[in-house]
Protein backbone atom coordinates (compact mmCIF):
# COMPACT_ATOMS: atom_id res chain seq x y z
CA UNK A 1 0.00 0.00 0.00
CA UNK A 2 2.70 2.19 1.26
CA UNK A 3 4.30 2.16 -2.64
CA UNK A 4 0.21 3.13 -4.26
CA UNK A 5 0.85 6.08 -2.22
CA UNK A 6 4.28 6.61 -3.48
CA UNK A 7 3.53 6.56 -6.84
CA UNK A 8 0.20 9.01 -6.00
CA UNK A 9 2.20 11.41 -4.51
CA UNK A 10 4.66 11.49 -7.45
CA UNK A 11 1.64 12.28 -9.70
CA UNK A 12 0.11 14.90 -7.16
CA UNK A 13 3.59 16.67 -7.14
CA UNK A 14 3.96 16.49 -10.92
CA UNK A 15 0.31 18.09 -10.95
CA UNK A 16 0.99 20.48 -8.76
CA UNK A 17 4.46 21.40 -9.74
CA UNK A 18 3.43 22.02 -13.79
CA UNK A 19 -0.30 23.43 -12.81
CA UNK A 20 -1.58 20.64 -14.73
CA UNK A 21 -5.26 20.78 -13.56
CA UNK A 22 -7.62 22.99 -11.58
CA UNK A 23 -11.11 22.15 -9.50
CA UNK A 24 -13.49 20.66 -11.44
CA UNK A 25 -11.72 20.40 -15.03
CA UNK A 26 -13.64 18.00 -17.88
CA UNK A 27 -10.15 15.56 -18.77
CA UNK A 28 -9.85 13.84 -21.61
CA UNK A 29 -7.96 10.26 -21.29
CA UNK A 30 -6.01 8.99 -24.17
CA UNK A 31 -6.87 5.24 -23.44
CA UNK A 32 -5.03 2.42 -25.61
CA UNK A 33 -5.58 -0.12 -23.19
CA UNK A 34 -1.96 -0.47 -22.86
CA UNK A 35 -0.34 -0.57 -19.17
CA UNK A 36 0.61 3.31 -19.17
CA UNK A 37 -2.89 4.58 -20.62
CA UNK A 38 -4.49 2.30 -18.14
CA UNK A 39 -2.49 3.24 -15.16
CA UNK A 40 -2.93 7.03 -15.78
CA UNK A 41 -6.90 6.51 -16.25
CA UNK A 42 -6.52 4.91 -12.82
CA UNK A 43 -4.81 7.20 -10.90
CA UNK A 44 -6.85 10.05 -12.12
CA UNK A 45 -10.25 8.37 -11.29
CA UNK A 46 -8.63 8.44 -7.79
CA UNK A 47 -7.75 11.83 -7.85
CA UNK A 48 -11.20 12.70 -9.17
CA UNK A 49 -12.57 13.39 -6.41
CA UNK A 50 -9.88 15.87 -5.02
CA UNK A 51 -10.28 17.58 -8.09
CA UNK A 52 -13.99 17.44 -8.42
CA UNK A 53 -12.79 16.06 -12.10
CA UNK A 54 -14.90 14.98 -14.85
CA UNK A 55 -13.34 11.84 -16.84
CA UNK A 56 -13.60 11.47 -20.57
CA UNK A 57 -11.89 7.96 -21.79
CA UNK A 58 -11.43 7.78 -25.84
CA UNK A 59 -9.73 5.51 -27.69
CA UNK A 60 -7.99 6.30 -31.21
CA UNK A 61 -8.60 3.46 -33.77
CA UNK A 62 -5.30 3.78 -36.24
CA UNK A 63 -6.28 0.67 -38.41
CA UNK A 64 -2.57 -0.22 -38.22
CA UNK A 65 -2.98 -3.85 -37.03
CA UNK A 66 -5.36 -6.38 -37.70
CA UNK A 67 -9.33 -6.03 -36.77
CA UNK A 68 -9.41 -9.21 -34.32
CA UNK A 69 -6.88 -7.85 -32.27
CA UNK A 70 -8.16 -3.89 -32.75
CA UNK A 71 -11.82 -5.02 -31.64
CA UNK A 72 -10.70 -7.56 -28.75
CA UNK A 73 -8.67 -4.13 -27.61
CA UNK A 74 -11.77 -2.35 -28.04
CA UNK A 75 -13.59 -4.61 -26.04
CA UNK A 76 -11.24 -4.67 -23.63
CA UNK A 77 -11.48 -0.98 -22.97
CA UNK A 78 -15.32 -0.82 -22.89
CA UNK A 79 -15.55 -3.48 -20.37
CA UNK A 80 -12.51 -1.87 -18.12
CA UNK A 81 -14.19 1.88 -18.17
CA UNK A 82 -17.48 0.57 -17.52
CA UNK A 83 -16.50 -0.65 -14.48
CA UNK A 84 -16.26 2.98 -13.35
CA UNK A 85 -19.25 4.22 -14.67
CA UNK A 86 -17.90 5.61 -17.92
CA UNK A 87 -19.17 5.02 -21.89
CA UNK A 88 -15.80 5.07 -24.08
CA UNK A 89 -15.28 7.60 -26.88
CA UNK A 90 -14.43 6.27 -29.90
CA UNK A 91 -12.30 8.08 -32.88
CA UNK A 92 -11.21 6.61 -36.01
CA UNK A 93 -8.48 8.12 -38.55
CA UNK A 94 -6.93 6.87 -41.71
CA UNK A 95 -2.98 6.54 -40.91
CA UNK A 96 -1.98 5.26 -44.05
CA UNK A 97 -4.06 7.74 -46.47
CA UNK A 98 -2.60 10.38 -44.26
CA UNK A 99 0.91 9.46 -44.25
CA UNK A 100 0.51 8.94 -48.18
CA UNK A 101 -0.58 12.82 -49.01
CA UNK A 102 2.19 13.86 -46.40
CA UNK A 103 5.26 12.07 -46.84
CA UNK A 104 5.87 11.56 -43.54
CA UNK A 105 6.35 8.09 -41.63
CA UNK A 106 3.75 6.12 -40.06
CA UNK A 107 4.62 6.68 -36.54
CA UNK A 108 4.73 10.62 -36.86
CA UNK A 109 1.51 10.16 -39.38
CA UNK A 110 -0.32 8.46 -36.07
CA UNK A 111 0.94 10.61 -33.80
CA UNK A 112 -0.30 13.69 -35.50
CA UNK A 113 -4.01 12.12 -36.12
CA UNK A 114 -4.14 10.47 -32.56
CA UNK A 115 -3.57 14.54 -30.94
CA UNK A 116 -5.88 16.14 -33.81
CA UNK A 117 -8.69 13.51 -32.43
CA UNK A 118 -8.01 13.82 -29.05
CA UNK A 119 -8.16 17.42 -29.31
CA UNK A 120 -12.09 17.49 -31.11
CA UNK A 121 -13.39 15.24 -28.41
CA UNK A 122 -11.75 18.14 -26.17
CA UNK A 123 -13.96 20.66 -28.37
CA UNK A 124 -17.09 18.60 -28.61
CA UNK A 125 -16.86 17.98 -24.94
CA UNK A 126 -15.98 21.35 -23.80
CA UNK A 127 -12.87 19.55 -21.79
CA UNK A 128 -10.08 21.73 -20.14
CA UNK A 129 -7.46 19.06 -21.04
CA UNK A 130 -5.88 15.97 -22.58
CA UNK A 131 -4.16 13.53 -19.86
CA UNK A 132 -1.86 11.34 -22.13
CA UNK A 133 0.28 8.24 -20.66
CA UNK A 134 3.80 9.43 -21.16
CA UNK A 135 6.04 8.39 -18.63
CA UNK A 136 9.92 8.52 -17.62
CA UNK A 137 10.86 5.52 -19.47
CA UNK A 138 9.61 7.08 -22.28
CA UNK A 139 11.24 10.45 -21.83
CA UNK A 140 14.73 8.68 -21.70
CA UNK A 141 13.56 6.75 -24.70
CA UNK A 142 13.11 10.34 -26.25
CA UNK A 143 15.79 11.95 -25.32
CA UNK A 144 18.26 9.23 -26.42
CA UNK A 145 16.72 8.88 -29.68
CA UNK A 146 16.59 12.78 -30.01
CA UNK A 147 20.99 12.72 -29.68
CA UNK A 148 21.13 9.92 -31.94
CA UNK A 149 19.37 12.11 -34.66
CA UNK A 150 21.39 15.05 -33.58
CA UNK A 151 19.76 17.84 -31.15
CA UNK A 152 20.24 21.36 -29.61
CA UNK A 153 19.35 22.23 -26.07
CA UNK A 154 15.56 22.57 -27.06
CA UNK A 155 15.47 18.64 -27.65
CA UNK A 156 16.83 17.37 -24.63
CA UNK A 157 13.59 18.86 -22.88
CA UNK A 158 12.31 15.89 -24.00
CA UNK A 159 8.79 15.47 -23.68
CA UNK A 160 7.32 18.81 -22.27
CA UNK A 161 5.16 17.72 -19.34
CA UNK A 162 2.67 20.36 -20.11
CA UNK A 163 2.26 21.22 -24.00
CA UNK A 164 -0.71 23.53 -24.45
CA UNK A 165 -3.98 21.73 -23.55
CA UNK A 166 -1.75 17.84 -23.57
CA UNK A 167 -0.91 17.16 -19.82
CA UNK A 168 1.61 14.25 -18.72
CA UNK A 169 1.22 13.43 -14.88
CA UNK A 170 3.13 10.52 -15.46
CA UNK A 171 6.29 12.16 -16.99
CA UNK A 172 7.84 11.35 -13.65
CA UNK A 173 6.81 7.73 -12.84
CA UNK A 174 9.05 4.94 -14.14
CA UNK A 175 7.66 1.86 -16.26
CA UNK A 176 9.01 -0.62 -13.82
CA UNK A 177 6.42 1.86 -11.05
CA UNK A 178 3.70 1.57 -13.61
CA UNK A 179 3.69 -2.18 -13.79
CA UNK A 180 4.23 -2.84 -10.06
CA UNK A 181 1.06 -0.34 -9.45
CA UNK A 182 -1.12 -2.47 -11.65
CA UNK A 183 0.12 -5.71 -10.26
CA UNK A 184 -0.72 -4.24 -6.83
CA UNK A 185 -3.97 -3.00 -7.83
CA UNK A 186 -4.96 -6.19 -9.49
CA UNK A 187 -5.22 -4.13 -13.07
CA UNK A 188 -5.16 -5.67 -16.20
CA UNK A 189 -4.22 -4.07 -19.41
CA UNK A 190 -3.39 -4.94 -23.61
CA UNK A 191 0.07 -5.57 -25.04
CA UNK A 192 0.85 -4.27 -28.15
CA UNK A 193 3.28 -6.74 -30.12
CA UNK A 194 4.49 -3.94 -32.47
CA UNK A 195 6.54 -2.84 -29.32
CA UNK A 196 8.54 -5.48 -28.94
CA UNK A 197 9.44 -5.29 -32.85
CA UNK A 198 13.47 -4.25 -32.90
CA UNK A 199 12.91 -2.61 -36.36
CA UNK A 200 11.69 0.09 -35.30
CA UNK A 201 14.26 3.06 -33.61
CA UNK A 202 12.35 3.52 -30.48
CA UNK A 203 11.68 -0.08 -29.61
CA UNK A 204 15.26 -0.77 -30.07
CA UNK A 205 16.25 2.04 -27.94
CA UNK A 206 14.48 0.30 -25.24
CA UNK A 207 14.83 -3.16 -25.80
CA UNK A 208 18.44 -3.10 -26.37
CA UNK A 209 20.48 0.47 -26.32
CA UNK A 210 18.90 1.48 -22.54
CA UNK A 211 19.84 -1.62 -21.26
CA UNK A 212 23.32 -1.70 -22.43
CA UNK A 213 23.68 2.42 -21.20
CA UNK A 214 22.04 0.89 -17.56
CA UNK A 215 25.25 -1.61 -17.25
CA UNK A 216 27.24 1.89 -17.40
CA UNK A 217 25.00 4.09 -15.33
CA UNK A 218 22.10 1.85 -13.13
CA UNK A 219 20.33 5.45 -12.69
CA UNK A 220 20.54 6.25 -16.02
CA UNK A 221 16.57 7.47 -16.05
CA UNK A 222 16.84 9.26 -13.47
CA UNK A 223 19.82 11.08 -14.77
CA UNK A 224 17.94 11.64 -18.02
CA UNK A 225 14.66 12.95 -16.50
CA UNK A 226 16.84 15.81 -14.46
CA UNK A 227 18.46 17.12 -17.70
CA UNK A 228 15.69 17.36 -19.70
CA UNK A 229 13.81 19.22 -16.14
CA UNK A 230 16.88 21.70 -16.31
CA UNK A 231 16.48 22.22 -20.11
CA UNK A 232 12.67 22.41 -19.56
CA UNK A 233 13.48 25.06 -16.95
CA UNK A 234 16.07 26.66 -18.50
CA UNK A 235 13.62 27.11 -21.40
CA UNK A 236 10.89 28.91 -18.77
CA UNK A 237 13.70 31.10 -17.89
CA UNK A 238 14.55 32.16 -21.11
CA UNK A 239 10.80 32.88 -21.68
CA UNK A 240 10.59 34.71 -18.46
CA UNK A 241 13.90 37.14 -19.46
CA UNK A 242 12.28 37.20 -22.98
CA UNK A 243 8.95 39.12 -21.71
CA UNK A 244 11.26 41.51 -19.03
CA UNK A 245 13.18 42.69 -21.90
CA UNK A 246 9.97 42.87 -24.36
CA UNK A 247 8.27 45.01 -21.83
CA UNK A 248 11.90 47.18 -20.83
CA UNK A 249 12.12 48.07 -24.89
CA UNK A 250 11.07 51.63 -25.09
CA UNK A 251 12.80 52.01 -28.64
CA UNK A 252 14.10 49.97 -31.16
CA UNK A 253 16.08 51.15 -34.34
CA UNK A 254 18.78 48.98 -36.66
CA UNK A 255 22.03 48.84 -34.02
CA UNK A 256 20.32 50.53 -31.28
CA UNK A 257 17.99 49.44 -28.11
CA UNK A 258 16.69 51.95 -25.70
CA UNK A 259 15.66 50.01 -22.38
CA UNK A 260 13.29 51.74 -19.52
CA UNK A 261 15.50 52.09 -16.17
CA UNK A 262 12.77 51.71 -14.04
CA UNK A 263 12.26 48.81 -15.05
CA UNK A 264 16.23 47.57 -15.17
CA UNK A 265 16.91 49.24 -11.66
CA UNK A 266 14.35 46.88 -10.39
CA UNK A 267 15.57 43.63 -11.23
CA UNK A 268 17.91 41.45 -9.33
CA UNK A 269 21.03 40.86 -10.60
CA UNK A 270 21.50 37.29 -12.15
CA UNK A 271 18.18 37.86 -14.06
CA UNK A 272 19.54 41.43 -15.16
CA UNK A 273 23.13 39.94 -16.38
CA UNK A 274 20.71 37.27 -18.76
CA UNK A 275 18.37 40.21 -20.23
CA UNK A 276 21.37 42.75 -20.83
CA UNK A 277 23.14 39.28 -22.77
CA UNK A 278 20.02 39.05 -24.67
CA UNK A 279 19.82 42.87 -25.20
CA UNK A 280 23.07 42.93 -26.62
CA UNK A 281 23.03 40.21 -28.77
CA UNK A 282 19.50 41.61 -30.86
CA UNK A 283 21.55 44.51 -31.70
CA UNK A 284 24.99 43.05 -32.26
CA UNK A 285 25.82 39.43 -31.01
CA UNK A 286 27.64 38.57 -28.09
CA UNK A 287 31.39 38.06 -29.89
CA UNK A 288 34.20 39.87 -27.72
CA UNK A 289 31.30 40.33 -24.70
CA UNK A 290 32.76 39.11 -21.29
CA UNK A 291 31.22 38.44 -17.99
CA UNK A 292 32.93 41.34 -16.91
CA UNK A 293 31.97 44.11 -19.72
CA UNK A 294 28.12 42.69 -17.95
CA UNK A 295 29.33 43.51 -14.74
CA UNK A 296 30.47 47.28 -15.55
CA UNK A 297 26.87 47.78 -17.30
CA UNK A 298 24.74 46.40 -14.18
CA UNK A 299 27.57 48.89 -12.30
CA UNK A 300 26.30 52.17 -14.86
CA UNK A 301 22.48 51.26 -14.11
CA UNK A 302 22.82 51.23 -10.28
CA UNK A 303 25.41 53.97 -9.22
CA UNK A 304 26.25 55.57 -12.42
CA UNK A 305 24.16 59.14 -13.18
CA UNK A 306 22.67 60.31 -16.35
CA UNK A 307 25.18 60.75 -19.08
CA UNK A 308 27.97 58.29 -17.66
CA UNK A 309 28.99 55.82 -20.17
CA UNK A 310 30.18 52.19 -20.82
CA UNK A 311 32.43 51.49 -23.67
CA UNK A 312 32.78 48.14 -24.67
CA UNK A 313 34.04 46.13 -27.62
CA UNK A 314 33.02 46.63 -31.85
CA UNK A 315 31.59 50.08 -31.34
CA UNK A 316 29.42 48.99 -28.60
CA UNK A 317 28.49 52.25 -26.11
CA UNK A 318 26.12 51.84 -22.94
CA UNK A 319 25.12 55.68 -21.97
CA UNK A 320 22.48 56.29 -19.12
CA UNK A 321 20.17 58.88 -19.66
CA UNK A 322 17.57 60.08 -16.55
CA UNK A 323 15.24 57.80 -17.40
CA UNK A 324 16.47 55.26 -20.21
CA UNK A 325 19.88 52.65 -20.84
CA UNK A 326 20.81 53.35 -24.46
CA UNK A 327 22.62 50.08 -26.02
CA UNK A 328 24.03 51.34 -29.31
CA UNK A 329 26.86 50.66 -31.86
CA UNK A 330 25.33 53.50 -34.11
CA UNK A 331 27.74 56.36 -34.89
CA UNK A 332 26.47 59.87 -32.93
CA UNK A 333 25.00 62.19 -35.14
CA UNK A 334 26.98 65.35 -36.18
CA UNK A 335 25.60 67.90 -37.61
CA UNK A 336 27.62 69.84 -40.40
CA UNK A 337 27.36 73.24 -41.16
CA UNK A 338 25.02 74.70 -43.67
CA UNK A 339 23.93 78.35 -45.40
CA UNK A 340 19.82 78.99 -44.95
CA UNK A 341 18.77 81.69 -47.16
CA UNK A 342 15.83 84.05 -45.79
CA UNK A 343 13.45 83.71 -46.87
CA UNK A 344 13.61 79.85 -47.94
CA UNK A 345 14.10 76.37 -46.67
CA UNK A 346 17.08 73.62 -46.60
CA UNK A 347 16.81 69.90 -46.30
CA UNK A 348 19.70 68.61 -43.06
CA UNK A 349 19.82 64.72 -44.36
CA UNK A 350 21.93 64.02 -41.03
CA UNK A 351 18.01 64.39 -39.27
CA UNK A 352 16.38 63.81 -41.93
CA UNK A 353 14.44 67.56 -40.86
CA UNK A 354 13.77 70.64 -43.62
CA UNK A 355 14.31 74.21 -41.69
CA UNK A 356 11.84 76.54 -43.80
CA UNK A 357 12.23 80.25 -43.31
CA UNK A 358 9.36 83.26 -44.09
CA UNK A 359 9.36 87.23 -43.57
CA UNK A 360 5.98 88.90 -43.07
CA UNK A 361 4.90 92.13 -41.70
CA UNK A 362 2.12 91.19 -40.42
CA UNK A 363 1.94 89.12 -37.15
CA UNK A 364 1.59 85.75 -37.54
CA UNK A 365 -1.39 84.08 -35.97
CA UNK A 366 0.21 81.50 -35.34
CA UNK A 367 3.65 82.32 -33.37
CA UNK A 368 4.80 78.60 -32.75
CA UNK A 369 5.06 76.60 -29.21
CA UNK A 370 9.26 77.68 -29.72
CA UNK A 371 10.39 74.14 -30.45
CA UNK A 372 9.14 73.53 -33.90
CA UNK A 373 8.27 77.00 -35.22
CA UNK A 374 9.22 79.99 -33.82
CA UNK A 375 8.80 83.92 -34.56
CA UNK A 376 11.96 86.37 -33.88
CA UNK A 377 12.13 90.00 -35.09
CA UNK A 378 13.70 90.02 -38.43
CA UNK A 379 15.66 93.84 -38.08
CA UNK A 380 16.92 92.38 -34.84
CA UNK A 381 18.41 88.85 -36.75
CA UNK A 382 19.61 91.60 -39.17
CA UNK A 383 20.85 89.37 -42.27
CA UNK A 384 18.71 87.40 -45.35
CA UNK A 385 21.41 84.61 -44.85
CA UNK A 386 21.45 81.87 -41.63
CA UNK A 387 23.99 79.46 -40.52
CA UNK A 388 22.58 76.26 -38.92
CA UNK A 389 25.18 73.94 -37.63
CA UNK A 390 25.62 71.71 -34.32
CA UNK A 391 26.86 71.99 -30.94
CA UNK A 392 30.48 73.47 -30.38
CA UNK A 393 31.88 73.46 -26.78
CA UNK A 394 31.44 77.48 -25.63
CA UNK A 395 28.48 77.99 -27.05
CA UNK A 396 26.18 79.76 -25.44
CA UNK A 397 22.45 81.99 -25.34
CA UNK A 398 20.24 83.81 -23.60
CA UNK A 399 17.10 81.68 -22.74
CA UNK A 400 13.82 82.99 -23.75
CA UNK A 401 12.21 84.20 -20.59
CA UNK A 402 15.31 83.36 -18.93
CA UNK A 403 17.22 86.57 -18.63
CA UNK A 404 20.43 85.66 -18.59
CA UNK A 405 23.35 83.88 -20.36
CA UNK A 406 23.71 80.04 -20.50
CA UNK A 407 25.64 77.84 -21.56
CA UNK A 408 24.97 75.38 -24.03
CA UNK A 409 26.26 72.78 -21.95
CA UNK A 410 24.13 73.55 -18.97
CA UNK A 411 21.27 74.11 -20.94
CA UNK A 412 21.43 70.39 -22.32
CA UNK A 413 22.02 68.92 -18.83
CA UNK A 414 19.00 71.22 -17.34
CA UNK A 415 16.63 69.56 -19.99
CA UNK A 416 18.13 65.82 -19.19
CA UNK A 417 19.56 65.89 -23.65
CA UNK A 418 21.54 62.54 -23.63
CA UNK A 419 25.45 63.55 -24.33
CA UNK A 420 25.02 61.91 -27.83
CA UNK A 421 21.89 63.74 -29.26
CA UNK A 422 23.39 66.88 -28.45
CA UNK A 423 25.55 67.09 -31.40
CA UNK A 424 22.49 66.71 -33.73
CA UNK A 425 20.60 69.27 -32.46
CA UNK A 426 20.33 72.28 -35.19
CA UNK A 427 21.40 75.41 -33.68
CA UNK A 428 20.51 78.49 -36.22
CA UNK A 429 22.61 81.26 -35.57
CA UNK A 430 23.10 84.85 -36.96
CA UNK A 431 26.65 86.14 -37.57
CA UNK A 432 28.00 84.10 -34.83
CA UNK A 433 24.96 84.08 -32.38
CA UNK A 434 22.65 81.58 -31.42
CA UNK A 435 19.09 82.50 -32.03
CA UNK A 436 17.27 79.61 -31.94
CA UNK A 437 17.97 75.98 -30.58
CA UNK A 438 15.75 74.10 -32.67
CA UNK A 439 13.40 71.33 -30.90
CA UNK A 440 14.14 73.17 -27.69
CA UNK A 441 14.31 77.31 -27.16
CA UNK A 442 14.73 80.49 -28.96
CA UNK A 443 17.08 83.09 -27.99
CA UNK A 444 15.50 86.18 -25.88
CA UNK A 445 17.53 89.15 -27.80
CA UNK A 446 15.87 88.41 -30.53
CA UNK A 447 12.61 87.96 -29.57
CA UNK A 448 9.33 89.70 -31.25
CA UNK A 449 8.09 93.10 -28.79
CA UNK A 450 5.30 95.61 -29.76
CA UNK A 451 7.73 97.49 -32.10
CA UNK A 452 8.25 94.74 -34.38
CA UNK A 453 7.76 95.14 -37.89
CA UNK A 454 9.30 92.44 -39.83
CA UNK A 455 8.66 88.98 -38.75
CA UNK A 456 11.04 86.09 -39.19
CA UNK A 457 9.19 82.95 -39.02
CA UNK A 458 11.30 79.87 -38.37
CA UNK A 459 10.25 76.30 -38.75
CA UNK A 460 11.33 72.73 -38.65
CA UNK A 461 9.34 69.79 -40.02
CA UNK A 462 10.04 66.44 -40.60
CA UNK A 463 10.68 65.59 -44.44
CA UNK A 464 8.44 63.80 -46.38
Amino acid sequence: MKKDIDIIEKVLRTIDEYKMLAEGDRVVVGLSGGPDSVCLFHILWRLKERFHLQIFPVYVNHHLRGEDEIMNEIEFIRRFVKDYGMDLIMKDVDVRGFVKSKGMSIEEGARELRYMALHEVLNDLKAQRIAVGHNASDQAETIIMRLIRGTGPWGLRGILPVRGLIIRPLIEVKKREIEDYLYREGLHYTIDFTNLKEEYIRNRIRLVIIPRMEEINPSLIDTLLRMAKIFYEEELFEREISGILSRAIESKIDGELILSLTILQNIEKSLLRRILRNAIDEIMGLEGITFEHIESIINLIKKGRSGDRVSLPRNLRIIKSYSCLILTVRNPVILGEYTLKVPGELYIEEINKVIKTEITQKMPLNIGDGKTRAVFDYDRVGRNVLTIRGWRHGDFFYPIGFGKRKKLQDFFVDNKIPKDERYSIPLILSNNDIIWIAGYRPDDRFRITQLTERYLIIEMVDHE
